[in-house]
């Protein structure tokens, strides 16, 4: 990876306290992190309160005055990025910084517009939560048969772009239907995908994670919205 890469990395974050903090650090430590971008999406446990008083001229944080999903913090995060490639960084401790290199190689020597980290091609993991697995594979697989993919992990949350192509796209979801409208939308654009394997600690529900089968629900409708009617 190119030392000169400029990279902002956007990080939408919802109730992670115990959290942001490790992982701001381990982004700015990662040696990509020439600018961190930090949206609040209305969190109540002392999140907002954290970054208020975060004081660190590579971050910048911005707040959302009431809950409005995940899709629309990355929407306000990827209008303030500047910087010629965009990463995103989930809040909690599920993915890692230290995988970024790999993650942006393809985007740097100009083969990709975009790149999925996929936590299914053979990085190491945390073994957990069996049907949380099934369910994001079913996902990959529903939408993969109408966008004409062959990807392995659609719902990745680290996914990485050239600006100037992310900029292109009409983007709407709000909440976690991010995933399957930027697939679906950076198919029809034929923008020029790929997928490197990344590493992956995974969390239990009693650990924070916060998806359940009715946003798996939600991603199905998505998935053909954004194929056939968006």
């Amino acid at each position: 990876m190119p030392e000169t890469a400029a990279i902002s990395v956007v990080i939408p974050v919802f109730n992670e306290a115990a959290t942001i903090g490790k992982v701001i650090e381990r982004v700015l430590n990662s040696g990509f992190g020439d600018e961190v971008i930090v949206v609040d999406d209305a969190s109540t446990d002392g999140t907002r309160e954290y970054l208020k008083q975060l004081e660190n001229p590579r971050v910048r944080c911005f707040f959302h005055a009431v809950n409005r999903g995940k899709g629309a913090a990355l929407r306000l995060g990827f209008a303030a990025a500047s910087q010629r490639f965009v990463i995103v960084q989930d809040a909690d401790l599920e993915y890692d910084p230290r995988d970024y290199a790999s993650v942006l190689e393809p985007l740097a020597d100009g083969r990709a517009d975009m790149v999925y980290g996929s936590r299914f091609l053979g990085g190491p993991h945390r073994v957990l939560l069996f049907w949380h697995y099934a369910g994001n594979r079913f996902l990959t697989l529903i939408s993969n048969i109408f966008n004409n993919l062959n990807l392995t992990d659609m719902e990745t949350g680290m996914k990485a772009f050239r600006r100037d192509r992310l900029l292109e796209l009409k983007l709407s979801a709000d909440r976690f239907t991010f995933e399957p409208e930027i697939t679906a939308k950076a198919a029809r654009a034929r923008w020029r995908i790929y997928e490197v394997p990344i590493s992956y600690s995974g969390r239990t529900y009693e650990e924070g994670k916060k998806i359940g089968w009715r946003d798996a629900i939600t991603a199905i409708a998505a998935i053909f919205y954004y194929r056939f009617m968006d």
